[in-house]
């Protein structure tokens, strides 16, 4: 399932974007119902103030009505379809990435961490260290990222290609 963005675009497989869809549909309905009776019937349990089952509903509540908007406006933004191939052979979003990280080789999708990936294929958000590091570079670039921790290790482009799903 690819998902890249592109300025205010998300780009979704129709596979990542019915099964958002799917997500947003069922919290904003049913979801949204189960989660009313539970937070009414902790309420008819008595005082409020010492009432542990209904404090967890609520904030379950806020959780949910978090989400539900995410994912609102991650459907409204999106384009289904495939993201628009670089040209350039640049990594960019929405392309399986293999680099050479601390002597090994590592190949994983670059993009959003919402979608995930039913390949089977770790996925990194170009804003993490190791995705901002290499977005734009080429095959055969090498270049240094530095890790949450810290350290910085010596990274190198093996190859890009588009993720076809």
């Amino acid at each position: 399932m690819s998902d890249t963005t592109t300025g205010s675009t998300t780009w979704l497989t129709q596979d990542a974007y019915d099964r958002l869809k799917a997500e947003y549909e069922h919290l904003a309905g049913e979801g949204r119902t189960e989660l009313a009776k539970r937070i009414e019937q902790a309420r008819e349990e008595g005082d409020l103030k010492e009432n542990a089952g209904y404090h967890a509903a609520k904030e379950e509540q806020g959780k949910q009505e978090l989400r539900i908007r995410q994912l609102r406006h991650l459907l409204e933004t999106a384009q289904v379809g495939e993201a628009p191939a670089s040209a350039s052979g640049e990594v960019s979003l929405g392309h399986v990435v293999t680099v050479e990280l601390a002597g090994d080789e590592v190949k994983f999708l670059l993009g959003s961490r919402e979608v995930g990936d039913a390949a089977g294929l770790d996925v990194y958000s170009e804003k993490s260290p190791l995705g901002a590091a290499i977005l734009g570079r080429k095959p055969g670039d090498e270049v240094q990222y530095t890790a949450p921790n810290g350290k910085v290790f010596p990274v190198k482009v093996v190859s890009t290609e588009p993720y076809t799903g």
